[in-house]
């Protein structure tokens, strides 16, 4: 198995190190190599502090990892809730990362004003623009009868964030 297996991890997930681009592969050394000739064409090195950052990530107590693991399960539980008592919306219970991807397909051909919701993306148009919550239409991940919501904030700001869209939803007629 060790000349046909390939492992990509990074520290944006255990970590909550989002943004920071620091991630690493283990592989057969042909594939490495072709790896390293289209990476050096796309991206440059990480800066050193993000490289220090994940050295610590990596090397000092892994504490951190069940404690984050645990508030985003928590945050994961009360999205959930919160979005399955909101009508229209049919929501799964996510099993990795930290995003909501609920149908929205209910809300399609529905008006606010002169617009008219035709798919997710006008739905995360709409509710950006009315709730000034920020979403994803779901077509570029690859089911454009979703939309996708973060739950990498506070608890508070979930809520929020989900009164907000249940609010402006409930404007859609």
């Amino acid at each position: 198995m060790r000349d046909r297996t390939i492992i990509i991890n990074g520290v944006s997930k255990a970590y909550a190190m989002t943004g920071w681009r620091i991630g690493f592969m283990a592989a057969p050394e042909w594939i490495i190599k072709g790896c390293n000739k289209l990476q050096g064409q796309y991206t440059s090195g990480p800066c050193s502090v993000s490289q220090k950052a994940a050295e610590a990530a990596y090397t000092l107590s892994q504490d951190c990892v069940e404690e984050m693991r645990q508030a985003f399960e928590r945050r994961r539980d009360l999205i959930v809730e919160l979005a399955s008592d909101i009508p229209g919306l049919e929501v799964n219970k996510p099993e990795g990362a930290f995003y909501l991807f609920p149908k929205c397909s209910h809300f399609f051909g529905k008006h606010y004003g002169d617009k008219t919701i035709a798919n997710s993306t006008d739905l995360a148009l709409y509710l950006l623009e009315e709730a000034h919550v920020a979403t994803v239409g779901g077509d570029a991940f690859g089911d454009p009868e979703c939309f996708r919501m973060s739950y990498a904030t506070s608890d508070d700001n979930i809520r929020e964030a989900l009164r907000r869209i249940r609010e402006a939803l409930e404007r859609l007629k």
